[in-house]
């Protein structure tokens, strides 16, 4: 039988002779004399996945490409994008499956996109991002980093349906924490292991070390809760560790300088510049080995014009279909934005240098949305991209009609792509054990 356990008791761990957990550091980033692969070994370098996260999704029949397979070209949504097209995969027909549940409208496809099912409660597991970072993502400083460049607390990347990853709102936030007083520059001459850090590695692994002696005394169900509770902790132990080790060179590693600190919010314009500076920060925080994983979110329901109260989500419900155009102009406005905002991003990365390559060329970034048109808040016809091949990991430049099938079916592509050792992903109708072959390399 279970007995009861303080909170003291629980956390109470002895500092003197605690052992000290070591995680493995990141110690093959010597890079070759091209700046492109590891010197150790010749492989290539890790790869880097990331997630956008744009709601109120696209005017119908105005991003679909008519061409299925290779060489498609880009509707006219998507024109813009027309400069990364050989590496953007586009993927039409997909929906969300409710099998009967309520509909939480601009929550639940989201939900399904990132975790497979729609919980009930706190009863979710993972989001995609944080089972693929527990593979790529345990050598870098930090296993993964969420922004939200309006300013929002969105985020829908989790690492249980009670531990949300919360997203940084401050690209100067975002700087101090990635380049800060504990950055240690991996070109440095210098290596000074921080006296906080190892005081602070010490009292995790002393607690770590207690937990041993009072799992055996809790029932199940906090023995599960305490499990997940440590999990977390090892993680910020393993966070601290590789801050004690002293970094390998990383050729294109440059430390950015401070950003001026932008004005949050709704207004396009302020998003704009948010979202050019995280991009930045994000680019040489992969650069520089800081992290292999992402998550952004727009934010897109309250997004407006400067001076106007009338947001994007509004139009999409208020704004009626242009009877020559056959759609909705000011969506239509809003929704190049948004892709003008992405295409920045991808640019960004693409202009970091690796050796012959740039930091987009190991990147897999997947865009997903809420709904198909958010006019009626659909579930079908869903847009869904993937862009970069992951390191060589999938195909791109290809249009994959899908009709009917769960969207689920790219996140298990992308997973398995990145090495997650997963046959089947998704709850219910959006359970799904097809991968998109024509995709995978």
């Amino acid at each position: 039988m279970a007995r009861n356990v303080s909170r003291r008791t629980l956390l109470r761990g002895t500092m003197g002779g605690a052992a000290i957990s070591v995680g493995l550091p990141f110690l093959d980033c010597f890079l070759n004399g091209n700046g492109n692969a590891l010197a150790s070994t010749g492989s290539a370098l890790p790869p880097v996945f990331g997630t956008w996260l744009q709601k109120l999704g696209l005017n119908p029949g105005m991003w679909e490409p008519e061409i299925v397979g290779p060489n498609y070209e880009n509707n006219v949504q998507l024109k813009i994008w027309d400069q990364f097209r050989d590496r953007i995969n586009i993927f039409t027909g997909l929906r969300y499956f409710l099998d009967g549940r309520p509909l939480k409208t601009h929550t639940s496809g989201v939900q399904i996109a990132y975790t497979g099912g729609i919980p009930n409660g706190t009863d979710g597991g993972p989001s995609l991002d944080s089972k693929i970072a527990d593979v790529i993502g345990k050598r870098s400083r930090f296993r993964s980093i969420e922004v939200s460049i309006d300013g929002s607390r969105e985020s829908a990347s989790q690492r249980s349906g009670t531990s949300p990853n919360p997203p940084e709102k401050s690209p100067v936030a975002l700087y101090q924490r990635i380049f800060g007083p504990q950055f240690q520059d991996p070109n440095a001459a210098v290596f000074t292991p921080d006296p906080i850090v190892m005081a602070r590695q010490s009292v995790l692994s002393a607690v770590g070390e207690h937990r041993k002696s009072v799992m055996p005394s809790l029932g199940a169900a906090d023995r599960e809760r305490l499990d997940e509770y440590f999990t977390s902790i090892r993680q910020i132990e393993q966070q601290l560790t590789i801050e004690l080790e002293k970094p390998e060179p990383l050729v294109a590693c440059e430390v950015p300088s401070v950003p001026e600190e932008a004005t949050p919010g709704t207004v396009l314009s302020d998003v704009e510049t948010n979202s050019n500076l995280f991009a930045g920060l994000l680019g040489y925080a992969i650069a520089c080995g800081q992290t292999q994983v992402f998550n952004i979110a727009t934010g897109s329901l309250n997004l407006r014009q400067t001076g106007s109260a009338y947001t994007w989500h509004m139009a999409t419900h208020e704004e009626s279909v242009d009877e020559q155009l056959g759609y909705q102009k000011d969506v239509f406005v809003f929704n190049t934005w948004a892709n003008k905002t992405f295409l920045n991003f991808l640019r960004t990365l693409d202009g970091i240098r690796e050796g012959d390559g740039t930091v987009l060329d190991r990147a897999l970034v997947l865009w997903q949305t809420d709904h198909g048109d958010a006019r009626v808040h659909s579930l079908t016809e869903v847009p869904v991209f993937t862009v970069g091949s992951g390191g060589g990991r999938l195909k791109t430049g290809i249009h994959v009609a899908a009709p009917g099938d769960p969207v689920t079916r790219v996140g298990l592509t992308v997973q398995r792509a990145l090495g997650v050792p997963i046959r089947t992903w998704g709850e219910r109708s959006n359970e799904t054990t097809r991968t998109i072959t024509e995709i995978m390399a």
